[in-house]
């Protein structure tokens, strides 16, 4: 069974009782929107960590695969004329004029 601690916090007067009417007209008590608050604010803390490890991870690599000479290279023009293609099949599909 956990343990209950008090946590003590300064406010503005105006955002307490901002704060306590809108706990009171949602029918909660005020300690449990907090609880809620210190949840949700640590689950988007860990997601935007994990989020930027992800994304770290990624770059590494992309920067590794970069500096490799046997990464096969794929140029410009074709992944231009490769996209052309595409639209212009897309195009023909949905039966439309491509601009």
């Amino acid at each position: 069974m956990s343990k209950e601690t008090m946590f003590t916090l300064k406010l503005e007067p105006e955002l307490r009782n901002a704060f306590m009417a809108e706990a009171e007209a949602a029918h909660r008590p005020a300690s449990q929107v907090v609880r809620e608050l210190m949840r949700e604010f640590i689950e988007r803390q860990q997601q935007a960590r994990e989020h930027d490890a992800w994304f770290r991870s990624e770059v590494a690599q992309a920067m590794r695969e970069a500096d490799d000479p046997s990464v096969a290279r794929i140029s410009q023009d074709e992944v231009s004329n490769n996209w052309r293609r595409q639209r212009a099949q897309l195009v023909e599909r949905a039966g439309g004029k491509s601009r």
